[in-house]
């Protein structure tokens, strides 16, 4: 059963593409469940950020299953979305797949390089995926190697030196082009994860007000509460915030526009000879890009920051060959384990007959030798116990070798095995 990857990413798709195949938190329960009840999927778990979807699954055969998952995102949510996604769509197999989920769990292949959510992001996907029920141990072993090779990369190298988020890569751009925030009014609509890093960034520049927009009042006035120039704005009043604005950073969930071209142009009206500028690191996006148009306004996306990092990334880059060493340990350590599963049921039946046999014979001479005391008992079972163990070692320890070396001379052993013991093991031959 081979492991896929296939996903768009920042890397092959723009924004107007990922955000039709985004899933929201919401629904990634629902998605989860939709993929187990596909028959050649036996193990999936979705990945889902601002730059990138990608489904991870164990599948029964490499054509049936790539074409199901490929009908999956086709149908499951965008049935009513006419883009072709097969010119943007990539497929990894194997340990290729397995390399780049390394590359994105350390942050090498995130839009900025080392950005610190991604590994927040791969541990929530570990843990959507096992509250769905559609892990099992091939992607259990996948996620763990994945968030230690994460975990290392951060530890023992300076690839996430200088804190540089999608957040904060969107302050520095809207500081390229309006200069100082000392003067500015600024609204954050959206009081989430990127929102909040967004606000607590933007208090540190000394801008004059921020406004906080979100559909919770409540969470709102939580986040404007932790800012010293912070006024939390009911969310139907994001029109009037909108007129006072020089700045409008959004990062919201919403599935449909936050900021429309009329609510926008409505805004412009009440302050025409005054710029506004607006940077939308939501995905899927929250301004609509006809909003571009209007006179005085200046609207970036996500992938507009792509760009504006470039001198505090290059110690970071000066990282990548020690980040890609820690990639090629962790790939080896999860290959061995995943060649070597040929090996587990057997090893596992062979040990439980073998234990099964041990404790039967033992009661047995227990039974006809009540004479013995529990000191002698005691002995007895533990050289039992020594002698099983020792038995089994060498065998044990060679299928695993082999399995891990030789995949089709394991299965040729595990077979041999399973019929010389009478273990009755379906043995993994894919």
């Amino acid at each position: 059963m081979p492991l896929v990857c296939l996903g768009l990413s920042h890397q092959t798709t723009p924004v107007d593409v990922r955000e039709r195949h985004s899933f929201p938190p919401s629904r990634m329960a629902e998605a989860l469940i939709a993929l187990r009840d596909y028959e050649a999927v036996h193990e999936a778990a979705m990945l889902s950020t601002c730059g990138r979807i990608e489904i991870y699954a164990e599948i029964e055969d490499y054509e049936a299953g790539v074409e199901q998952l490929r009908a999956f995102l086709r149908n499951f949510r965008h049935a009513d979305v006419e883009v072709d996604m097969s010119s943007y769509l990539y497929t990894l197999l194997g340990e290729e797949a397995i390399e780049h989920f390394f590359r994105v769990s350390t942050g090498l292949d995130s839009m900025l390089i080392g950005e610190a959510e991604i590994l927040a992001q791969v541990k929530d996907a570990y843990v959507q995926a096992q509250r769905a029920g559609s892990l099992g141990r091939t992607l259990h072993a996948l996620f763990r190697e994945a968030l230690n090779a994460g975990k290392a990369a951060r530890s023992q190298t300076r690839i996430g030196s200088q804190s540089t988020s999608v957040a904060t890569a969107a302050i520095e751009l809207v500081k390229r082009d309006v200069g100082s925030l000392e003067d500015k009014t600024i609204v954050v609509v959206g009081a989430g994860k990127m929102g909040s890093l967004a606000a607590k960034r933007l208090r540190s520049e000394g801008c004059r007000e921020l406004l906080v927009v979100n559909r919770s009042h409540s969470r709102a006035r939580a986040l404007a509460g932790q800012l010293p120039n912070g006024e939390a704005v009911e969310f139907q009043e994001l029109a009037r915030a909108l007129e006072v604005a020089d700045i409008v950073v959004t990062s919201t969930g919403a599935s449909e526009f936050i900021l429309s071209a009329d609510n926008v142009a409505a805004a412009m009206r009440a302050r025409p000879e005054r710029p506004l500028f607006v940077i939308d690191i939501a995905v899927p996006r929250d301004a609509d890009p006809e909003i571009a148009n209007i006179p005085n306004v200046t609207l970036a996306d996500i992938d507009a920051i792509k760009d504006v990092v470039e001198i505090t990334l290059e110690q970071r880059r000066a990282e990548i060959p020690l980040v890609e060493e820690i990639i090629v340990e962790h790939v080896r350590s999860y290959s061995h384990w995943y060649q070597s599963r040929v090996a587990t049921p057997v090893v596992a039946s062979l040990v439980e007959k073998a234990e099964a046999i041990r404790q039967v014979e033992i009661e047995r001479l227990f039974g006809r030798c009540p004479e013995l005391s529990e000191r002698e008992k005691m002995l007895i079972t533990g050289a039992s116990l020594t002698i099983v163990s020792k038995m089994l070692h060498g065998v044990v320890t060679k299928l695993r070798q082999r399995a891990a070396g030789d995949r089709a001379e394991a299965v040729a052993l595990a077979q041999l095995l399973d019929d010389l013991f009478d273990l009755r093991v379906r043995v993994l031959d894919e």
